[in-house]
């Protein structure tokens, strides 16, 4: 890959949801509402973001963030 990265932004609760969404969420670091990572963008994050879609909030990382 070519070093990009993606912020993320957990935008809903997590609650109630199936486990395949939270585990998604979980494994992309996020842990509250409005908590945002800074991720890879590989195929595997790019997985875990598309079952938690309807969740997130995915913007493309500035060079002043960190992880």
């Amino acid at each position: 890959m070519s070093g990009k990265q993606i912020k993320v932004t957990l935008k809903r609760s997590l609650h109630g949801q199936l486990a395949n969404i939270r585990n998604s969420a979980r494994g992309l670091g996020l842990r509250r509402i409005g908590h945002s990572v800074v991720v890879a963008d590989t195929p595997a994050n790019r997985g875990m973001v598309i079952t938690a879609s309807h969740m997130l909030a995915v913007e493309p990382a500035t060079g002043s963030e960190k992880r």
